[in-house]
């Protein structure tokens, strides 16, 4: 945004030589007394800047450039899928954050008596205030992101997107697309029900499987051969501690390197 004054220091000379209705000299006085002091026009150019910028990186409308009308994946909307994952990602980050203030990560429980994990999941569903839809929106965001980064993996595999320059970023979103997985699993495994159990041996088992490290990965990640507290205190710290924080980081990483390369277009 740009005020075109003659001499950017002088703002009461410049506004004194426009003919102005009373609307836009208050809105222009406004802006210049605030430009005075916080330098708002600055940023107002940068704003405008990075709008133009943000609407270079979208791809033109493939669809009628190439005409591919028949092409599903060139479908015009499947362009958006990497951003919707982000906004899943996002809003299951929010609701998950305000649930950790009620899960209880316990695996104990007296006998014949559920957990005290999936004690204080029924308090969250029964007795907290919009506690069930909070809940429900944090189970739907996360299934939504493992659709929509499934989809958009397959996107960008049937138009090309993946071939050079842009391999280094198609890795990272395999290792993206991996880190959703788990996410989804260790926050199933979270409730601590009978569902959770034994989805839980089934991975124990799964890894057990792995020639050479198998054993090694079911003790580092389930605590054991078998389920226990030390399972449920591992899938926590890594669903809320650990996970978070890379996922956040490799997704920063992910979006900025295709900010600088563009969006591709089909090959």
């Amino acid at each position: 945004m740009s005020l075109d004054r003659p001499d950017p220091h002088d703002h009461r000379e410049w506004l004194r030589t426009r003919e102005l209705t009373l609307l836009e000299r208050a809105y222009l006085t406004a802006l210049i007394w605030l430009d005075r002091r916080l330098r708002v026009v600055d940023y107002l150019e940068f704003v405008e800047t990075l709008y133009y910028k943000v609407n270079m990186q979208l791809p033109k409308s493939h669809t009628e450039q190439y005409n591919l009308d028949n092409k599903f994946w060139y479908w015009y909307p499947l362009y958006t899928l990497g951003s919707f994952s982000v906004v899943a990602y996002v809003v299951a980050a929010v609701t998950g954050a305000l649930l950790g203030f009620y899960y209880a990560p316990a695996a104990a429980s007296a006998s014949g008596q559920p957990t005290v994990a999936y004690d204080s999941v029924l308090l969250v569903m029964g007795q907290l205030n919009l506690g069930y839809f909070l809940r429900s929106v944090h189970r739907w965001a996360a299934q939504v992101m493992v659709a929509a980064v499934f989809l958009h993996m397959l996107r960008v595999y049937f138009t090309g997107a993946y071939k050079e320059p842009r391999e280094l970023n198609w890795l990272i979103g395999v290792v993206l697309v991996s880190l959703t997985l788990w996410f989804g699993y260790s926050g199933y495994l979270l409730p601590w029900s009978q569902l959770s159990y034994w989805a839980g041996q089934i991975g124990i088992e799964l890894f057990l499987s792995v020639p050479l490290v198998g054993e090694w990965l079911a003790q580092l990640l389930f605590g054991g051969f078998s389920l226990s507290q030390a399972t449920l205190v591992r899938m926590y710290i890594m669903h809320v501690f650990v996970m978070p924080f890379v996922t956040t980081a490799l997704i920063a990483i992910h979006i900025g390197i295709v900010w600088m390369q563009g969006i591709a277009e089909p090959h």
